[in-house]
């Protein structure tokens, strides 16, 4: 199974508002940029569309080493708390509904495609590929801010 190292970012201005989200694919010395946003979103929608979008560009299963410095992503996945929700009818523990459920379903279908290992980043903080998918995710923003 072939390695591929995947980052991702999401960002957005008011929670709703614009957003964008930018993801890195790396195989070895090859190296592709994805980058996307939307007129009306959350901060929390674009950090899974990078996942999904990162994903989703793979041909075959692979073994993805993938970083994000979304804590929502990064502990829905590794925690359960996906997989629970999922497993009961899209209600969190607290008995209210998940938020995202069309991304959470799209996600939770790929992770049953590849093998995923997640990793956590702090953000804005030096992290090369994170402060470049970071620049992806303001750009494809930017776009949707001059719009309105």
């Amino acid at each position: 199974m072939q390695t591929v190292e995947i980052f991702t970012d999401g960002a957005c201005s008011g929670n709703p508002g614009p957003g964008g989200w930018g993801a890195i694919l790396r195989i070895g010395e090859h190296y592709k940029e994805l980058s996307g946003g939307e007129k009306n979103t959350t901060n929390n929608r674009m950090e899974l569309m990078g996942v999904i979008s990162a994903l989703s560009a793979l041909k075959h299963p692979c073994h993805v080493i993938l970083t994000t410095d979304s804590k929502y992503v990064y502990d829905s996945v590794t925690k359960g708390w996906a997989r629970s929700w999922q497993k009961n009818n899209w209600i969190k523990s607290d008995k209210k509904p998940a938020l995202n459920k069309d991304l959470w379903e799209e996600l939770l279908r790929l992770l049953d495609i590849h093998e995923v290992e997640f990793r956590w980043v702090k953000g804005h903080n030096g992290h090369p590929e994170n402060e470049r998918c970071d620049q992806l995710a303001v750009a494809q923003r930017e776009k949707f801010v001059k719009v309105k």
